[in-house]
């Protein structure tokens, strides 16, 4: 099976960017060090707009990105990025040719 990617675009809410990296942070470090199955988890930021967030996001299979989604600690991020944000996530899956 292809390795699939995801961009996750999340809009930040102004006076919470510090707040909202500080938790990423601390969820991409758990990530890459007890996900075999992600190849990279990034988090990057506009340049033209500096609320707009894009997470970068690599799985060899879907099997690597559904363990990802139920994890305790990617389940336990939701509540404290949340607050963060401006509006709901935009997500996009992709399949690696």
């Amino acid at each position: 099976m292809a390795a699939i990617g995801v961009i996750a675009t999340l809009t930040v809410a102004e006076g919470k960017n510090e707040d909202f990296e500080a938790v990423f942070a601390e969820l991409a470090a758990v990530v890459r060090a007890n996900e075999p199955g992600n190849v990279f988890y990034a988090l990057t930021r506009s340049r033209s707009n500096p609320q707009v967030y894009k997470v970068l996001e690599q799985y060899v299979d879907q099997d690597a990105l559904t363990a990802h989604g139920a994890s305790d600690y990617f389940q336990a991020a939701g509540p404290k990025l949340g607050p963060c944000l401006a509006g709901a996530p935009d997500i996009e899956y992709l399949d690696a040719v």
